[in-house]
């Protein structure tokens, strides 16, 4: 299997202005919506996960499906650790998350499907509840990323959000 080209870029433009691939806009989402856009937009791995050819990829230095799945469950893991680090201490610094290392060390393209199809919604979950019920100066708790960039807890699930719009339309859900 060919190795995929990290993906070294600075996505963090994407709270500025609306993606031009997945048309996902931050600024247009409010603090109530996160926690319902995180099951809205981790639903269709289901059916993406239910393809017959979930696990091969469309070209060989495309992730496939699967891939991009493993991903996503990832993604809401790290991110639901990451707003309760900014509540717990605001200012709070992440470390530094590889997602191209991660998925060759958790081989991504060896997992499987219907498995990955069951722990979407569960890691989902998890990032839904971080977010539901939040109030008043929680939105503004800060957090740092390894690069420098700074997060509050809404930035960061406008950012996350974006994260997971983008990967369905990746796989063309």
């Amino acid at each position: 299997m060919s190795e995929i080209a990290p993906d070294d870029k600075d996505w963090t433009w994407t709270l500025e202005r609306a993606c031009p691939d997945c048309g996902f806009d931050a600024s247009a989402i409010g603090e109530a919506e996160i926690a319902r856009l995180v099951t809205a937009y981790t639903t269709p791995w289901t059916d993406v996960l239910a393809r017959p050819d979930s696990a091969t990829r469309p070209d060989p230095t495309t992730w496939s499906p699967l891939e991009y799945a493993c991903h996503v469950r990832d993604v809401c893991d790290l991110f639901a650790a990451r707003v309760r680090l900014m509540l717990d201490e605001d200012g709070a610094r992440f470390s530094n998350w590889d997602q191209d290392v991660t998925a060759v060390e958790s081989r991504y393209a060896e997992q499987s499907p219907a498995v990955v199809a069951e722990e979407i919604p569960v890691a989902a979950a998890r990032l839904s509840e971080a977010y539901a019920g939040l109030s008043g100066s929680d939105w503004e708790r800060r957090g740092l990323r390894s690069n420098g960039s700074e997060f509050t807890v809404l930035t960061l699930g406008r950012y996350g959000l974006h994260d997971l719009k983008h990967h369905l339309w990746d796989v063309r859900a």
